[in-house]
């Protein structure tokens, strides 16, 4: 069957169109984990800091943005919400200043470098420039020391910077009940780990594997192209 023009347009910007049916919603669950404290780290603009609201309407939430015009937009979408504090830099597995490569299509920007493949697969995020950031780790967060013990969830969306995030939180793991990552089955940004290494670590420190939400698909080759990973403490 052939397809309309215009979806085929989208196609090459990375973009579908579809019937619309309503979504699903992905984290109802968490309303039964218990979670007092959200960790939204790689904020962009506020996404997942309003979609997690939704569900956790008392949790207090901590968003990490390291790029300038998102973190304004992002402080400036959550202003009427007394129980949200955003930090105006990146985590990762040692304190540093650092060059971060904002994208265009700033949800793909990343402390690493993009692959080839990711611009063939979206062509809107070819274009980038440099913007420099900090960057601090997660453990040495003394503010954070404080907070409800096992009743965290730690989201994660760096664009392959997930396991240096990780690296440097390994202590302040002990304390998450939850954690959300985004994970990749191939290579879209160079030298970020993949799907089989970050099970690996999270599996090493106590947490197990749930399943994946929104997965994204190679729409050229066929193959899941990566997901939100859940993962658990036993």
């Amino acid at each position: 069957m052939s397809s309309h023009p215009l979806r085929k347009a989208l196609w090459k910007i990375g973009l579908d169109v579809r019937r619309y049916r309503p979504e699903p919603d992905h984290l109802i669950w968490l309303k039964e984990a218990g979670i007092k404290t959200v960790l939204d780290v790689g904020a962009n603009v506020g996404q997942f800091a309003h979609e997690i609201r939704i569900d956790l309407p008392r949790a207090f939430i901590y968003s990490f943005e390291p790029l300038k015009d998102c973190y304004d937009e992002l402080v400036k979408s959550m202003k009427d919400d007394g129980r949200f504090k955003a930090f105006h830099f990146a985590l990762g597995d040692k304190n540093e200043e650092i060059v971060m490569h904002k994208n265009d299509y700033s949800p793909s920007s990343s402390i690493l470098e993009m692959d080839e493949k990711h611009k063939d697969l979206y062509p809107h995020t070819k274009n980038t420039k440099n913007e420099k950031i900090t960057v601090r780790t997660l453990d040495g967060l003394k503010e954070f020391s404080t907070l409800p013990k096992k009743e965290i969830l730690l989201k994660i969306d760096t664009q392959g910077y997930e396991d240096r995030v990780l690296r440097g939180g390994t202590m302040f793991l002990s304390h998450v009940k939850v954690i959300l990552v985004e994970t990749s089955f191939v290579t879209l940004y160079k030298n970020q780990y993949l799907f089989d290494d970050i099970y690996k670590m999270l599996t090493g420190l106590g947490f197990v594997y749930k399943g994946g939400m929104h997965q994204r698909f190679d729409t050229k080759k066929g193959g899941n192209l990566f997901e939100d990973s859940i993962f658990v403490r036993k």
